[in-house]
């Protein structure tokens, strides 16, 4: 009461806890060899409304969350290598779609046992097929294998899926009964041709010149605005034209790559990008109600392994045909089999449109949660079983990330 008295702020007391509360579980979970991932995830279980309540600001957590989603598809566009990425076309756009209409047919097999009408069929299998850029990537960079073969097979497919999440949301819409006017359709024809046509300039520069560099690269209070404006002002013009801010973060990383100055772009906002993903997955954490999940346990069991099986086969099977073995395949599709944060987004149109009901939803959600949550484990359970000890190619990796 004191300290309420004297102008105290609870926020600020939730702060504290928030980062006692992940130092502990990272403490723990890197004595079994986690990623801080899990502890992020976990934090939120704890600390939110269906655990001891802590975090009484969901919605301020959320777009905390958002940030960090931002900026960590920004840097990890500086850390792709263009050239490398366009090689991998093919997977990227065949095998994505194999993917989801694999993920659909599946999904059509078991409808009949749970009544799911043909709508519903439709939504859930567009949502397995999504993996996470988030955990997928961060597990790259961590492992040092994001500029790998598969690690760039994988990030080529994640891309793609990123893209198709746009097509998916129009067409939920659609089978909800609402039409996107056609302002909104054109922008998106627009910002996708713009994304395009600014990858295939940057793949025929090859390197861009930025104004001023030379000064800049002496100014680190400069570099650090001027990172965030090329950061969030590329995300603002892609969600102005009704794609993902995500990805026009992601566009804007692969631009600064070009620019050759990576390094002093990652040193101004690294410590913004370590807090706001931690952020990013608190709020995952958040979303997981554990009276619903102990109400319904088995169910969900089942879904949740039936998906990272089916996931997991799927992509193994697609990475294997474009040249793979099966031990870098087994490890791809282990990569892969999670669902991702943008199931969140679609699973939530197709609530609001009234395709699924709230029970369906608030299954969705604990899924598509407790999926991120098991993804790291099953991916390094993956890794033992193939003996991985090295990256994920017999060449070396490209690229080499400071560890957080």
């Amino acid at each position: 009461m004191m300290l309420l008295a004297a102008g105290f702020d609870p926020t600020l007391l939730s702060l504290v806890i928030v980062g006692f509360v992940i130092i502990c579980l990272v403490i723990l979970l890197r004595f079994f060899k986690q990623p801080y991932i899990i502890a992020y995830i976990l934090a939120g279980v704890l600390l939110g409304e269906h655990g001891f309540n802590i975090i009484e600001e969901k919605d301020t957590v959320q777009h905390a969350g958002e940030f960090g989603l931002i900026l960590l598809l920004f840097f990890i566009g500086m850390e792709i290598s263009l050239p490398n990425l366009l090689k991998t076309w093919k997977i990227a756009t065949i095998g994505t779609m194999i993917q989801i209409l694999s993920s659909v047919s599946f999904v059509a097999l078991i409808g009949p046992f749970f009544n799911l009408e043909i709508n519903q069929i439709i939504i859930l299998g567009l949502v397995i097929s999504l993996s996470s850029s988030a955990v997928v990537i961060k597990l790259l960079q961590d492992n040092e294998e994001l500029g790998s073969i598969t690690g760039q097979n994988v990030v080529s497919i994640l891309l793609m899926q990123d893209i198709l999440i746009v097509p998916m949301l129009i067409f939920t819409s659609y089978l909800g009964g609402e039409n996107p006017s056609t302002a909104t359709i054109l922008g998106q024809i627009f910002g996708g041709l713009l994304i395009i046509g600014g990858i295939v300039w940057v793949a025929k520069k090859k390197e861009i010149n930025i104004p001023f560099s030379e000064a800049i690269e002496k100014d680190h209070e400069l570099q650090v605005f001027l990172a965030g404006i090329i950061c969030f002002g590329f995300a603002l013009i892609t969600a102005f034209l009704g794609l993902s801010a995500a990805l026009g973060a992601f566009v804007a990383g692969i631009f600064v790559h070009a620019t050759r100055s990576t390094e002093w772009f990652h040193d101004s906002l690294h410590a913004f990008r370590v807090v706001f993903v931690a952020f990013f997955f608190i709020s995952i954490g958040i979303l997981i109600d554990l009276t619903f999940l102990v109400a319904n346990w088995q169910l969900i069991l089942s879904l949740l392994v039936a998906a990272y099986l089916t996931n997991h086969f799927i992509n193994a099977s697609i990475l294997h045909y474009y040249g793979r073995n099966w031990q870098l395949s087994l490890y791809g599709g282990a990569l892969l089999a999670q669902i991702g944060e943008l199931g969140f987004i679609l699973i939530a149109t197709a609530f609001n449109t009234g395709i699924i009901s709230t029970f369906s939803y608030q299954l969705g959600i604990i899924i598509i949660s407790l999926s991120l949550l098991v993804s790291p484990f099953w991916i390094t359970l993956t890794r033992r079983f193939v003996k991985k000890d090295k990256p994920l190619s017999n060449t070396s990796s490209l690229i080499k990330m400071t560890k957080e």
